[in-house]
């Protein structure tokens, strides 16, 4: 796929000295998908109108005949790719990739399961050059095939699945979509949380402020939305939550916790900006400089065996140390199952 991109890219910004078609040889790594999706992601930066245009007009062929948009590939299926024009790109697309590698909590002829540090980006794009995905395939240049199975904020560590197989790929996205992926999130709030167990039901409104950046809100005719959070430790003015997703929007877990009154530590768009200030300062106690929301772990099929998965991902250390020191000024310390004396559990629509 990599080299195909480069194909594609090379013979665009030749075409004016002497146009250059492309033929390519689909293999397991496209089967079953589009030939307009297929087009769309080999051809980075051609405008989409475009890729329309030429599959109406006949210039791309699959094995020397026509075919609609709809059209799905199979393995060994020729495509004639035509010289396409390549949008001129952004000075942050201009920057090379450089090649890294992650903590690997998973990897086989499927997957590849990494453990994502707080601070970078997932893919490029909103004026980030690169993200995981881009500087993967930069250290991986014989990997055919890699696609991101889902995504996580900038801000977050943790659990991120990528597939090596476009049939892995289809089949995760399946349980996602079915809610068969069981996901769950360390977050450590601001606020002593009231419950063991709550269920928020709140939906979510995705929009963009004045200045372009995305944002979501709890709105009535949003997305419906829940998430189930468990209290895993007590403080003195914070506490540690687990939280477990049965719906994936954006922004879910910070929002929801921010709208019930517990912004998460260190959360620069729904959090307490003041206390934020506070907590990063140098030598603050107790300190962190970061967002604390960790993908913890993960329970899938995995797509090939069938058999169940679970990948887990240690909290890191800035995570462990604040948690340390929150303890060591706690007059509360850790409490026992059923010790709180709001022990209980709560449904429905109500925030906490």
């Amino acid at each position: 796929m990599n080299e195909l991109r480069h194909q594609i890219e090379t013979g665009a910004k030749s075409a004016p000295a002497g146009p250059q078609v492309a033929y390519v040889t689909i293999d397991e790594g496209a089967e079953g998908q589009r030939i307009d999706n297929f087009l769309l992601k080999v051809s980075k930066g051609v405008p989409k109108s475009h890729i329309y245009r030429v599959l109406r007009s006949g210039e791309v062929r699959v094995n020397k005949g026509r075919v609609d948009a709809t059209y799905r590939l199979q393995v060994g299926d020729v495509v004639r790719i035509p010289p396409m024009r390549v949008a001129e790109p952004s000075q942050a697309a201009k920057q090379p990739v450089p090649a890294a590698d992650f903590p690997v909590l998973f990897e086989d002829a499927h997957l590849l399961v990494i453990n994502k540090p707080a601070g970078v980006a997932v893919h490029g794009g909103s004026g980030v050059a690169f993200g995981v995905i881009e500087q993967l395939r930069k250290a991986r240049p014989q990997a055919k095939f890699l696609e991101l199975v889902h995504r996580l904020d900038r801000e977050t560590s943790g659990i991120l699945v990528l597939a090596k197989k476009r049939s892995a790929l289809v089949d995760l996205h399946e349980q996602i979509r079915g809610s068969s992926m069981d996901k769950r999130y360390f977050a450590c709030v601001v606020g002593e949380f009231p419950n063991n167990r709550q269920h928020v039901k709140l939906p979510l409104y995705k929009y963009s402020t004045p200045d372009g950046e995305r944002r979501v809100r709890v709105q009535e005719d949003g997305l419906p939305s829940h998430t189930v959070f468990s209290r895993v430790e007590a403080f003195s003015g914070f506490t540690l939550l687990e939280a477990e997703l049965k719906t994936g929007r954006t922004h879910q877990i910070r929002v929801h916790l921010a709208h019930s009154g517990y912004p998460i530590v260190g959360d620069e768009k729904y959090g307490d900006f003041a206390l934020n200030k506070q907590l990063a300062r140098s030598g603050a106690r107790p300190g962190i400089k970061r967002m604390f929301l960790h993908a913890h772990r993960l329970t899938f099929v995995h797509p090939g065996t069938g058999e169940p998965l679970v990948v887990a991902a240690p909290l890191p250390d800035e995570c462990t140390g604040f948690l340390q020191q929150l303890r060591s000024q706690s007059n509360k310390g850790t409490p026992k199952p059923g010790a709180h004396p709001a022990n209980k559990e709560t449904n429905g629509q109500a925030t906490i």
